[in-house]
């Protein structure tokens, strides 16, 4: 298989995250450097740009790693579908490096589908369940620090005194 028909995905929620422990997985399992499509932002749709760029350059054939699924997307539904996109539609194989599982090289027969069905089902939904977790701490988090008297957003400020000469 030549290097340009293997490509990467990595993804990270935040500028804060770091993408090294993705990068070096993807890079060992011999993806070019120019073959990997990292997106910063959530995982709550596959509006991300990157992804659909790499969306554009997969062709039947090529094999996608990504590390875990989760770095796939976070919402159960959009996993399912953009999982069918990819492996019926575009024709590429996946590799979910941390589920073996999930490797749609092996098993090609009716048993092997089934089990990657199957497992793929159980981790989109774990992986939208620890989403709404997260979610569901984070606004815990902030009533918490509200009630504690944290204000959130900018600092109020007092008007000018001359405030109304400048506004009329």
């Amino acid at each position: 298989m030549e290097d340009i028909n293997i490509y990467g995905y990595m993804r990270v929620s935040s500028k804060e995250q770091n993408e090294d422990r993705q990068k070096i997985a993807l890079t060992e399992m011999g993806v070019p450097e120019n073959n990997i499509y990292m997106d910063t932002q959530s995982g709550k749709d596959f509006e991300r740009p990157q992804y659909k760029r790499m969306l554009k350059a997969l062709k039947s054939g090529d094999t996608l790693y990504i590390l875990s699924i989760d770095r796939l997307g976070r919402n159960y539904g959009a996993i399912q579908n953009q999982w069918c996109i990819l492996t019926k539609k575009i024709g590429i194989d996946i590799c979910v490096l941390d589920m073996p599982l999930l490797d749609t090289r092996q098993g090609k027969d009716l048993m092997g589908t089934f089990i990657a069905d199957l497992v793929l089902q159980i981790l989109s939904f774990a992986a939208q369940n620890e989403r709404e977790n997260i979610k569901k701490r984070q606004a815990d988090g902030i009533a918490a620090a509200k009630t504690r008297g944290v204000k959130f957003g900018r600092p109020d400020i007092s008007a000018p005194y001359d405030f109304a000469d400048i506004v009329n």
